[in-house]
């Protein structure tokens, strides 16, 4: 033990001594006199390059984000970001997703994609054959051989290749093969400038489409599954340390839409989390009340309650939100008793409505959806409301919400909007916050939230490095002291 301790101490001495004189000794991994190709040393970082990253947990990826959640503007009710891929990197326009897990794109063997967009969007095809590090998921891999959530994965012996079906709740489909490849992205570690990176993922590349993705009108390359799944990017991503086992959004909801998509935690004062149900193949929480105005409805908490059909799920890939009818109605009544002295209600196909000659954010109250752990999520007027246009010189704004007659309640765009979103799953939580998304946001770049980037500059604060820096020699110095006070106590 005393040798143990000798060693410490020794350790300690040399380290205080050493920073004390300004510097540690080094010495050169390759001499001066040796001549090394440029090529075996851009080799040489590469590999280190690849060290760093599988040694960094909380590296923060940002996406750049279109389109909106109104489906009467040119975003036709969908975000959607680029995603570069295969070698020589090509880039593709996905749909954001949170309701489903895999990342998919549209094949050059496509029978019946869509050749063209109503987005204004150039629609790319991906080429397995003109990727030099494309690879098909074989039928032995465990992708083929394990139950992938949502996706029938198969194997089609002919050919040894792995495939898919994947059915969306519209009833829109897509079927094709799985592929790794590079993805490329850029990437922020600690104090580091953002630094271009990649890694191999495996991905969906669609042959067949039905449904509503077969139509031109919002046409995307393919569909960006952020669902907790174990083949989704965040999944693949964090199981290696590449980044941390979280992501955020913040959706702007009015004007040109856009926002801001990152692996990584936005910090932000003002969250608030419910925990995830467990063991659930989506994102769902626990909603046990909704209140309007400050007055909770009379609906039963039982109706919330997750089951094989039941449940709430939070799903940004939903353009609209919505609610079982049990729920449905007392919020539409209590809402309409609400604005009965402001506002002319009506029905227009189908949908509660109201002729309104003000500010909707002047009559209509607040909605606030209420979760477990005390999580509330407060909805402005035009997170509930929709606007249809005019009907005889007055503004018609309708019921956003959808009633279901039974089923999951799905809180889509219309809600999740002009919101921070957080969803850590190395916690199962999810978080959020109302939030001007057109501003900059702070970012996690580690777990600890020792360190964070202000997203919209991607500036580092260093404050935590210079306290650090400081702290440093103090600390081995109180490290050496204690070890001569250890010593100096007698053993039992």
């Amino acid at each position: 033990m005393r040798r143990f301790i000798l060693t410490l101490l020794g350790i300690a001495t040399m380290l205080v001594s050493a920073m004390c004189s300004g510097f540690l000794p080094l010495e050169r991994g390759i001499p001066l006199s040796h001549r090394v190709d440029m090529e075996a040393l851009r080799a040489r970082d590469r590999a280190r390059h690849a060290r760093i990253l599988r040694g960094v947990v909380g590296g923060v990826v940002d996406f750049s984000v279109q389109g909106t959640s109104d489906p009467y503007s040119t975003g036709y009710g969908l975000y959607f970001t680029k995603v570069k891929m295969g070698s020589p990197p090509r880039e593709f326009n996905v749909q954001i997703d949170t309701g489903s897990d895999i990342l998919w794109v549209n094949c050059n063997t496509c029978s019946n994609c869509p050749q063209s967009s109503g987005l204004g969007i150039e629609l790319n095809f991906f080429d397995t054959l003109g990727s030099s590090t494309a690879v098909l998921v074989s039928c032995s891999d465990p992708i083929c051989t394990s139950e992938v959530q949502g996706a029938a994965a198969e194997c089609s012996p002919q050919v040894n290749q792995c495939s898919y079906t994947f059915q969306y709740g519209d009833g829109s489909g897509t079927s094709g093969y799985y592929v790794t490849d590079a993805m490329y992205f850029d990437m922020i570690l600690g104090q580091s400038p953002p630094a271009n990176s990649s890694a191999t993922i495996v991905f969906g590349c669609s042959t067949y489409q039905s449904g509503d993705l077969t139509k031109t009108d919002k046409a995307v390359d393919g569909i960006f599954g952020f669902g907790p799944g174990a083949l989704s990017v965040v999944s693949q991503l964090s199981s290696r340390g590449i980044t941390p086992k979280v992501f955020s959004h913040c959706l702007k909801g009015d004007g040109n839409g856009g926002g801001i998509l990152v692996l990584g935690e936005i910090l932000e004062p003002s969250i608030v989390y419910s925990p995830l149900v467990p063991s659930q193949p989506h994102y769902n929480l626990n909603l046990q009340g909704i209140a309007v105005n400050g007055q909770l409805l009379s609906i039963n908490p039982a109706v919330f309650a997750t089951s094989n059909n039941r449940g709430t799920i939070v799903d940004c890939g939903t353009t609209l939100a919505y609610l079982i009818q049990e729920a449905y109605d007392p919020l539409v009544n209590a809402i309409t008793t609400a604005v009965s002295q402001s506002a002319t209600p009506i029905i227009s196909k189908g949908n509660q409505c109201y002729l309104i000659s003000t500010s909707i954010s002047d009559i209509f109250p607040p909605v606030s959806l209420n979760f477990a752990g005390g999580a509330s999520m407060v909805l402005k007027p035009e997170q509930y409301l929709m606007r249809y246009g005019f009907l005889d010189g007055a503004a018609m704004w309708c019921i956003g919400f959808q009633k279901v007659q039974e089923g999951v309640t799905i809180l889509g765009d219309l809600v999740l909007k002009d919101k921070i979103v957080v969803y850590d799953l190395a916690h199962q939580r999810i978080g959020w916050a109302n939030y001007d998304c057109s501003m900059s946001v702070n970012v996690s770049v580690t777990t600890s939230k020792d360190e964070y980037i202000n997203e919209g500059q991607l500036s580092v604060s260093s404050s935590e490095i210079d306290i650090l820096s400081k702290l440093l020699p103090v600390s081995i110095v109180a490290l050496s002291m204690h070890i001569v006070i250890f010593m100096k106590t007698p053993f039992f």
